[in-house]
C-alpha cells in the first residue's frame, strides 16, 4: 500500500509552537530516563523521531526555536551519585539523517557551506553507529587520569574506577602520545555477553535485563567497580576532546593512530568519497547487522579533513561535518478507538485518536495526533489528497501506525478492506468543547484561503486557553515559578475564593497579600502544606526579578518562541525600548514597523502577532499589572553578546550581493561569533552593510540611510581576517 504521511510544510504556525512545546518536554523526559537513569521508556527509533520532527519544524520556523529546545541541548544533566567532571570541549550529539535524499542533502550541505562545487573531492568516512554509553577518557603524560559519561554534553559523571576495569581501555598511553589526549568513544556490552548474564540472572531466580545498552549503561554506574568488572564491558574508539597536540590531519588517520595506542577501533570504518560509494556502504552494513556482536542503530559520516571539520565549525549542539545516518523503524496495525478533541493555549482544536494498545518498536503506542479536521478527511494543507484514494479516518477503523518520520505517534493510512460496515464519517466539532465558544477556521486576508486550524473564539471566556497561558507563563523557560505545576495551576483557576483564585498572571503575584488578609489559608487546603505554601511564595518572589527575553517568552504572544524572545530582547536592550517601538509599529508601517521586520529570523507574520498583540488594550492592562509587581517596575535589560576585543560587537550587520571571499553561511556564523547581529534587511539601526558584486536594493537603502558599506575586504580587514 503506498502511503503518503503528511509533511511539515502542511503545519501552520501555530501547530509548530504547540508541537515544539511538546517535543521539547518529552524529549528533555526521554533523556533524563536515558542518559541518567538508564531506563527508557521508547526505542532508539522513536527518540530519533521525536528528535527529526523537532527538528524539521525548526528548520521551517526558525523564529519557533525555542531555548529548551532539544536542538540546544545534549543528553541530561549528570547523576549527582558520581562526581561531576566538566569536559574540556564539549560532547555534541549528531544530526540524524533518515533517507538517501537526506544523505544527499547533507553531503551537498557541505560543499554549499565550503563554496565548493560537488565534484567529489571532499572525503567522508563512514562507520557503524555503536548503541552504547558515550564516554571521554583523558590521559595526561600517558596515564589515564579521568573518565567521564557524556552527561548534558558540557559535565559528566566521574566514572574512572570503572572504566579502568574495562580490559580493552589502556591505562597508559605509548611513548610519543601528547602530553594531553583525551580519547571518546562507546562503552557497550556485546550481545553474546549480554544472552549469557541473562541466563546466568535466570539461572539465579533474579530479574533479567532488557537490552545490552542498557544493562552496560547500568553496569558502568555501579558503586562497586567489581559490579563492572564482572559484566565485561567493552570499547570503540572513534573522537577526541582535548589534545595538547594532533598527531594527525584527518578523521581517518586520527582513528587509526588510536588503534596504534591500543585502542579498539571498529573494522568497518572506511574512507569515501562519493554519495554512492557511502550508501553502498551504509547498505552493507545493514546487511552485517544480524551478525555483528553489537548493537548499531545506524552509520555515522563525518568530513575526514580536519582543516574542513575546522571550516565548518559547530550550530548549537551539532557539527556541520558530520551527520547519523539511522536504520528504519517500525509499523504497526491498530484500530482507532475514539477521536477526541483537544484545545491548546491559542485555541487551537487538535483531534486525537485514541488507539487500541499496539507495541511499535518496543513501546506501547495508545494514541496519535490527527492534527486538524483535513487531516482527518485525508487532504492536505492546500487541498491535496495525502493517503491513497483520499482515504478518510473513521472511528472504528484499523490503521497504520508509525512512531518515527514526519509524526510522532503518526497515523500513516486506513485498512479499507477492515473499515466496519457501520463506520460514518467523523464530524468536526463546530463549537469548542470546553467551552462552547464558536470554533471557526480564519481566513487568510492575503491568499484568501481557509487556515487548516480550527480555533475556539472564547479567549479568556475559554477554560482551557486561559489556563494554558496560566501554565505557559510558570513554565520553565518563562517565569520558571516551581510549585505551580499544572494541578496547582486548575485548583487555583477554579476557585471562586479571591484569597485563592488566579485567573491572569499578574494575580500570581499577589496571592501572598491576599492570603495575609484571608480566613481561608492555603497551608489548610490538602495538598499543600505550611513548609510547601513557604517554599511557593519564595518561589513567587524570587521571579519578581526576571530577564527580559523571559518575560516576553512569558507573554504568550502568538508565533513568538523562546529563540524570538531573546532576538527581540536582543535587538531592544529594555522592555520600556521594545513596548514603545511596538506601539509605534501598530500602522504597520514607519521606521519602528522596518525595524521589527529587519531583525533577522522575525518575518511579517511573527512581527504582524507581535504588533497585535500589543494593540488589544485587555494585553496591555495585564502587562502593566504585572510590571507593577516586578522589582524596579520593570523586567532585567537584555544582556548584550560581545566577543572580547571584537570591533563587531553588538554591532548589526547586512550581506548583500553574491559573496565571493566566503559563503553566505560562513560570513554569517563569523560575524555572529565576535558578537555582531546578522540582519536581513536595512534600518537605520543597522551599523554595516558589507556588499558583494551584485548588490542591488540594500545596498541603495544604506546609501539613502547613510549607513556604512564595505567590500568583503574591507569587512575581513575589519574583523581582523
Amino acid at each position: 500500500m503506498s502511503v503518503e504521511p503528511i509533511t511539515i510544510k502542511n503545519l501552520t504556525i501555530e501547530e509548530a509552537a504547540a508541537e515544539l512545546a511538546r517535543l521539547a518536554r518529552e524529549i528533555a523526559h526521554h533523556d533524563a530516563l536515558y542518559h541518567g537513569k538508564d531506563q527508557p521508556e521508547i526505542s532508539d527509533a522513536e527518540y530519533d523521531a521525536l528528535k527529526r520532527r523537532n527538528d524539521a519544524i525548526e528548520a521551517r520556523f526558525p523564529e519557533l526555536i525555542r531555548e529548551d529546545s532539544p536542538s540546544r541541548h545534549v543528553g541530561a544533566a549528570p547523576s549527582v551519585t558520581f562526581a561531576p567532571v566538566v569536559h574540556a570541549r564539549p560532547m555534541l550529539s549528531l544530526d540524524n539523517t533518515f533517507s538517501q535524499e537526506d544523505v544527499q542533502d547533507f553531503v551537498a550541505s557541505v560543499y554549499r557551506f565550503l563554496g565548493r562545487l560537488p565534484d567529489q573531492s571532499i572525503a567522508f568516512t563512514a562507520e557503524p553507529k555503536i548503541d552504547g554509553l558515550s564516554m571521554s577518557i583523558r590521559y595526561e603524560n600517558g596515564k589515564l587520569v579521568t573518565a567521564a559519561t557524556r552527561g548534558d554534553g558540557t559535565t559528566g559523571e566521574n566514572v574512572t574506577a570503572n572504566i579502568r576495569t574495562i580490559k580493552e581501555i589502556p591505562n597508559e598511553l605509548p611513548k610519543g602520545a601528547p602530553a594531553v589526549v583525551e580519547v571518546r568513544g562507546e562503552v557497550y556490552m556485546a550481545k553474546s555477553d549480554f544472552l549469557a548474564l541473562n541466563k546466568q540472572m535466570e539461572a539465579e531466580g533474579k530479574q533479567t535485563y532488557v537490552n545490552p545498552r542498557n544493562t552496560a549503561a547500568g553496569s558502568l554506574r555501579q558503586l562497586d567497580a567489581k559490579v563492572t568488572a564482572s559484566r565485561k564491558l567493552k570499547f570503540f574508539a572513534y573522537a577526541w576532546g582535548e589534545m595538547s597536540e594532533m598527531p594527525s590531519d584527518t578523521q581517518f588517520g586520527m582513528v587509526q593512530k588510536f588503534k596504534e595506542w591500543g585502542f579498539p577501533i571498529n573494522p568497518l570504518m572506511k574512507r569515501l568519497n562519493s554519495v554512492a560509494d557511502i550508501l553502498a556502504h551504509y547498505d552493507e552494513i545493514g546487511l552485517l547487522r544480524p551478525d555483528l556482536d553489537y548493537d548499531i542503530d545506524g552509520v555515522v559520516y563525518k568530513v575526514d579533513s580536519l582543516e574542513l571539520q575546522q571550516r565548518l565549525g559547530f550550530r548549537s549542539r551539532s557539527p556541520r561535518w558530520a551527520t547519523a545516518h539511522k536504520f528504519p523503524a517500525e509499523q504497526a496495525f491498530t484500530t482507532v478507538e475514539k477521536i477526541e478533541i483537544q484545545v491548546g493555549r491559542t485555541g487551537a482544536l487538535t483531534p486525537v485518536a485514541r488507539l487500541t494498545p499496539i507495541t511499535v518498536g518496543g513501546v506501547v503506542v495508545t494514541n496519535a495526533t490527527l492534527h486538524n479536521e483535513d487531516y482527518i478527511k485525508g487532504l492536505g494543507n492546500s487541498g491535496e489528497p495525502i493517503r491513497e484514494d483520499e482515504h478518510d479516518i473513521r472511528i472504528g477503523d484499523t490503521v497504520i501506525v508509525q512512531r518515527a518520520g514526519d509524526v510522532i505517534p503518526q497515523v500513516l493510512d486506513v485498512v479499507m478492506e477492515k473499515r466496519p460496515a457501520d463506520a460514518v464519517p467523523y464530524e468536526f466539532p463546530k463549537k469548542c468543547p470546553v467551552c462552547g465558544s464558536h470554533a471557526v477556521r480564519e481566513r487568510n486576508e492575503k491568499t484568501g484561503k481557509l487556515d487548516s486550524v480550527t480555533r475556539c473564539t472564547g479567549g479568556f471566556v475559554c477554560r482551557a486557553q486561559a489556563t494554558e497561558h496560566l501554565k505557559h507563563f510558570v513554565s520553565r523557560n518563562a517565569f520558571d515559578i516551581e510549585g505551580l505545576g499544572s494541578k496547582q495551576i486548575d485548583f487555583f483557576f477554579e476557585s471562586e475564593d479571591s484569597a485563592l483564585k488566579i485567573r491572569t498572571a499578574p494575580e500570581i503575584f499577589t496571592l501572598e497579600r491576599r492570603q495575609r488578609d484571608s480566613l481561608t489559608k492555603l497551608e489548610n487546603i490538602e495538598g499543600f502544606g505550611k513548609v510547601s505554601v513557604g517554599k511557593l511564595f519564595a518561589a513567587i518572589n524570587e521571579r519578581r526579578e526576571i530577564a527580559l527575553h523571559r518575560f516576553i517568552y512569558a507573554l504568550g504572544i502568538r508565533h513568538v518562541g523562546e529563540t524570538t524572545a531573546k532576538l527581540l530582547a536582543r535587538s531592544y536592550g529594555t522592555y520600556e525600548a521594545f513596548a514603545t517601538a511596538m506601539k509605534e509599529a501598530a500602522s504597520l508601517s514607519g521606521d519602528a514597523w522596518d525595524g521589527l521586520n529587519a531583525i533577522e529570523g522575525i518575518g511579517e507574520i511573527v512581527a504582524r502577532a507581535i504588533v497585535e498583540f500589543y494593540k488589544e488594550p485587555r494585553n496591555v492592562e495585564v502587562i502593566t499589572a504585572l510590571l507593577a509587581e516586578l522589582n524596579d517596575g520593570t523586567p532585567l535589560p537584555a544582556e548584550q553578546v560581545a566577543a572580547s576585543g571584537s570591533p563587531v560587537a553588538g554591532k548589526t550587520v547586512v550581506f548583500t550581493g553574491s559573496l565571493e571571499k566566503f559563503t553566505r553561511d560562513e560570513a554569517k556564523a563569523r560575524a555572529e561569533s565576535l558578537g555582531a547581529k546578522v540582519a536581513g534587511s536595512v534600518s537605520k539601526k543597522t551599523d554595516y552593510v558589507v556588499a558583494g558584486p551584485g548588490a542591488g536594493s540594500k545596498l541603495d537603502k544604506a546609501r539613502e540611510l547613510g549607513v556604512q558599506t564595505m567590500d568583503e575586504d574591507e569587512w575581513l580587514a575589519l574583523i581582523g581576517g
